[in-house]
């Protein structure tokens, strides 16, 4: 899919450089998911979130574990979606 002429091109480490300071949820390859604030990244988007939330999901359901902080490593990650998940209500 090409860009239509003027339109301005983000690359995707400029989007999560844009994250910083902000929540991020995070889906792991395998069954986890992560929420936290994003407070860096590097090139290979191995990531440092800080007031993290680790979703595990098994058999008996959704285990959720509270961590002050957590260094991911971006080759297990498979999708970011910025603003972390909806509050629940």
């Amino acid at each position: 899919m090409q860009a239509q002429p003027g339109a301005a091109q983000l690359l995707p480490l400029e989007l999560i450089d844009k994250c910083i300071g902000s929540r991020i949820h995070v889906i792991m390859k395998t069954d986890k998911e992560i929420e936290g604030t994003l407070t860096g990244f590097d090139e290979l988007v191995n990531m440092v979130l800080e007031n993290v939330i680790e979703y595990e999901i098994t058999a008996e359901g959704i285990k959720k574990i509270h961590l002050d902080q957590i260094l991911l490593n971006g080759l297990n990650i498979a999708i970011l979606v910025p603003g972390g998940l909806p509050t629940e209500q």
